[in-house]
């Protein structure tokens, strides 16, 4: 097995903001695996700075790898040497694990749907679009540029919260939207007040990690008993092991690979959460083709999807899964095993 990575810089389309700041670009490694038949397993890690990941991290942690221990007919042996090699760096081991799952359904002649057999339903499962932070005006823009997608995601937790909310109006009065504050509201009380703003929109459908992740269960627990609006954890939800804690206190959880590890972690999240009664949803990062159309493949444990940070890009070296009018299809995917993603054709 040889492994190999390279760091991308990642153009966005236009500015993208949320409560924790603002960025023109995103840094992301992609991951090559080629094993002895020569087949290409890729993966990639989009660290987050929240967690104390970066680029530089991430390549760091795959430099120290030793291929002899990776194994794609052995992924959970593989995760148990890849949790030996460093405490944290979820989007560097997230990179690894898809490169060996996908190696491991292309020997098996699959895509990664059918390897975990889950299936995927085509023209069926609807992405949203996100909207960043922004005044009346920028929102009001990215809105119009985004009419084709029938749900949005809008993020708050800054000044212009209810300005911009009014300006999205203006233009898709009854279209479906959810609300993310990325924590940016600091108190329950501060959060109650404005769900409960949210609630008069009979068009959202619910409002993602309104507190910071610190805030104590308690309060958690307070304000779920009293919120209009269904709360989903994204900061407050990494993996597995957070599933308990979460079903007291949210009514669903925001999964996302590069917070689980990969694929794998992912999986075993969705199935946990759902069998603890949350609603789910598969969120991501801004991402390339590798990692949103690896995310896909799970879509039949989601409730949910926003899966766009392929979408916010113009330079995805990446073909895999598209989002036509927000449907997600892999119909045009010109690889039909593993991810059933290839390197974009000129």
């Amino acid at each position: 097995m040889k492994l190999s990575f390279q760091q991308l810089i990642l153009n966005l389309t236009r500015s993208w903001a949320t409560a924790r700041g603002h960025t023109e670009v995103a840094k992301v490694v992609v991951v090559e695996l080629v094993d002895g038949d020569r087949l290409i397993g890729r993966g990639e890690a989009a660290p987050i700075s929240r967690y104390k990941e970066s680029v530089n991290s991430v390549e760091v942690f795959l430099s120290q790898l030793d291929t002899r221990f990776l194994n794609a007919n052995s992924i959970p042996n593989s995760m148990v040497y890849l949790e030996s090699v460093a405490v944290g760096e979820m989007s560097a081991k997230c990179a690894v694990n898809l490169a060996l799952l996908d190696l491991a359904a292309q020997r098996a002649g699959k895509s990664v749907n059918q390897f975990l057999q889950l299936g995927f339903r085509e023209r069926h499962h609807v992405t949203s679009f996100s909207i960043g932070l922004g005044d009346a005006t920028v929102t009001r823009e990215k809105v119009l540029a985004a009419a084709a997608f029938p749900v949005l995601k809008l993020k708050l937790g800054g000044p212009h919260d209810r300005e911009s909310w009014q300006a999205m109006r203006e233009v898709a009065p009854d279209k479906w939207v959810r609300a993310d504050a990325n924590e940016g509201w600091r108190t329950k009380e501060e959060a109650l007040k404005n769900i409960e703003w949210l609630a008069a929109d009979k068009f959202v459908q619910f409002v993602e990690q309104p507190l910071p992740a610190a805030t104590p269960a308690h309060d958690w627990i307070w304000l779920k008993e009293r919120s209009p609006l269904p709360i989903f954890a994204d900061e407050s939800h990494h993996s597995v092991q957070d599933t308990d804690l979460a079903a007291q206190c949210f009514h669903g959880v925001n999964i996302k690979l590069v917070k689980t590890g990969g694929v794998t972690g992912a999986h075993e999240a969705l199935a946990a959460a759902r069998r603890a009664g949350l609603k789910t949803m598969l969120g991501c990062m801004i991402e390339t083709s590798i990692l949103i159309s690896a995310a896909a493949h799970l879509s039949e444990l989601c409730d949910y999807l926003d899966l766009d940070g392929n979408l916010l890009i113009n330079n995805d070296p990446y073909a895999g899964i598209t989002a036509q009018n927000g449907i997600l299809t892999f119909t045009n995917a010109t690889e039909k095993l593993g991810l059933q993603v290839a390197p974009r054709k000129e």
